[in-house]
């Protein structure tokens, strides 16, 4: 089969790691007999260096004719790049979320898997961390704060600004049926995260959560407030399968889980949307401070190829043979920088750059 990916590279540290996934994916094109067609697409620094603009109407016309896209990381220094010094509709982040909304990408599914091999780069204790942790994080992606009304202001010689967070029922609706559609293929459990002992935003979301979830007997769905989460992420990870929350709540969540996970380079992410097209990408920032210097993990970029085999290509078995490819290569001692233990023993250990680990991930393939 041949598929049409459109790859938006980025900034930072994205070219890097955009680079050895790719070598994933022609792995898998040359053992499954797939062809992957690449389609370089700009947003972010490099497209305001560019044409001026984050995000132009030729980009979000080529994201929507891929396929599906694979994405590196966007931005970059906020002290020091001249993009800061832009509105803030023409900075960097400006085209994620443009993006989103023009590919209508309203489901973020990141997961948070802790390997094994990987329990001594978990900054929590063995005895919280116990056997491990599998957990999803379903986020609410196009509405809340980050999409609301705003506004900037004077009043009684005083500077104000405002933020509206809003939702409709609709838009919680189909985030909470795709985060039960998970969890029925996972172990049929859905914390759904709100605050809703305060917020009316909060309160229609857990009426709509708790309404969504009598379509799915199977599947126990629990509400929590959002503070309580955070404190138990890190007091017992294990006890979460499907974590559902609103944009704001899944964006600090989900970084949390993630160095739970050892490392902000092991966390996958894929944007959904309706169809079967999507927006697969590591968790973590651009990094701009080890950008060019092939220290990267590139491993959270690896996974999310996996997800794009999975979810919009319905390469179940490929995307099986990647993730297998990155077990055994952490098995078999390979490590980048930020997975490398501060403390104790590294006797068997092998630290590594980022184009090497690509190569070990891409031959086990």
């Amino acid at each position: 089969m041949k598929y049409h990916v459109g790859v938006i590279s980025g900034d930072g540290i994205g070219p890097e790691i955009i680079r050895e996934a790719k070598k994933s994916l022609d792995a898998v094109a040359s053992r499954y007999g797939h062809e992957f067609e690449y389609e370089e697409i700009l947003m972010g620094g490099v497209s305001i260096d560019a044409t001026g603009y984050p995000l132009t109407d030729e980009a979000i016309a080529a994201a929507k004719a891929a396929d599906a896209v694979l994405m590196g990381s966007i931005g970059g220094d906020a002290k020091t790049s001249p993009w800061y010094q832009l509105p803030a509709d023409r900075r960097p982040e400006a085209g994620l979320l443009g993006l989103r909304k023009a590919l209508g990408l309203f489901a973020n599914m990141r997961p948070a898997y802790l390997y094994p091999e990987l329990k001594s780069a978990c900054p929590l204790r063995d005895s919280v961390i116990g056997e491990g942790f599998d957990l999803v994080i379903m986020r609410e992606l196009t509405g809340g704060l980050y999409f609301g009304k705003r506004e900037t202001g004077e009043k009684d010689g005083q500077k104000y600004a405002v933020d509206t967070l809003e939702y409709s029922e609709g838009e919680i609706r189909r985030i909470a049926i795709k985060a039960f559609e998970v969890a029925m293929k996972r172990r049929k459990k859905v914390t759904s995260v709100d605050k809703a002992n305060v917020l009316d935003s909060s309160r229609l979301w857990r009426s709509v959560v708790e309404e969504v979830a009598k379509d799915y007997p199977e599947v126990t769905l629990e509400n929590m407030l959002v503070d309580n989460c955070a404190m138990q992420l890190v007091k017992d990870p294990a006890q979460f399968d499907v974590i559902l929350t609103e944009n704001m709540f899944g964006d600090i969540l989900s970084d949390e889980a993630s160095m739970c996970t050892g490392s902000l380079g092991m966390l996958s992410s894929a944007s959904l949307n309706d169809t079967k097209s999507g927006v697969y990408e590591p968790s973590g920032g651009s990094a701009p401070d080890i950008a060019g210097k092939d220290i990267a993990n590139p491993i959270a970029t690896i996974l999310s190829a996996a997800m794009m085999l999975r979810y919009s290509f319905d390469l179940e078995e490929e995307a099986c043979a990647i993730e297998n490819a990155v077990k055994k290569v952490l098995e078999d001692g390979y490590r980048t920088g930020d997975i490398m233990p501060t403390t104790g023993s590294t006797d068997g250990l092998h630290k590594v750059k980022c184009s090497e680990i690509g190569d070990l991930i891409a031959e086990r393939i």
